[in-house]
């Protein structure tokens, strides 16, 4: 679906890597909660591929590929303090992808009505927001502990298209995670230009040079 003919456009956004590049910022606080505990840390690059599940899935994904045993209560601990790291400084090396700012304040000139569906916890995703300068653009903000399911479940983004006060919206993200829960949710699904490789399915054949192509 789309948004309707002659009602509210809406468009719901994911954040890390389609709005903002966070992965330096996310390899290093996970890195230095590993290290802290005894573990060896992860390339960069293979932290940042493994972003958009949430902290406790990149966490149990990092254990996995480095063949170390842990038990529920151990990912936990280290989600915990993955978390605690991340927070002392959110945004020291992450960057917003260029045009995004310029472009979410065309769409909202042109009356759309703009959402966040994110699996960053709340609290850190409206710190991040507020310290880039990007809060005022949405309308609507659900973090990954906002809703009883994150993302895939579709009802993390029906949350945030209900907030908006639609029926409708297209959802814009930059992960196979993305597409996958805006099919779920039977709402469309737009890719950015700049997601990494692999990252989204071979179909999804329109991504966006820019999000202000979304106006036309």
């Amino acid at each position: 679906m789309t948004p309707a003919q002659g009602g509210p456009r809406a468009a719901v956004f994911d954040l890390d890597g389609t709005l903002i590049d966070s992965g330096p910022d996310i390899a290093h606080a996970v890195n230095r909660s590993f290290v802290a505990h005894g573990l060896e840390p992860a390339d960069e690059a293979v932290v940042i591929g493994l972003i958009g599940n949430g902290a406790h899935r990149l966490v149990a994904d990092l254990l996995w590929r480095q063949r170390i045993p842990a038990a529920p209560s151990d990912i936990d601990v280290l989600t915990a303090a993955y978390l605690e790291s991340y927070a002392d400084a959110p945004v020291a090396r992450t960057t917003i992808f260029p045009h995004v700012a310029e472009d979410l304040a065309a769409l909202r000139a042109a009356g759309w009505r703009l959402g966040l569906c994110t699996n960053k916890p709340q609290a850190l995703t409206e710190t991040v927001l507020a310290k880039l300068g990007l809060d005022h653009f949405f309308d609507a903000v659900r973090g990954a502990d906002a809703v009883p399911a994150r993302k895939p479940d579709p009802g993390h983004l029906r949350a945030v298209i209900g907030d908006l006060g639609v029926r409708e919206a297209i959802y814009v993200g930059d992960t196979e995670v993305d597409e996958a829960t805006a099919q779920a949710a039977g709402m469309a699904f737009r890719g950015v230009g700049w997601a990494a490789p692999g990252r989204l399915s071979q179909g999804e054949s329109r991504p966006l040079s820019r999000l202000s192509d979304l106006l036309a």
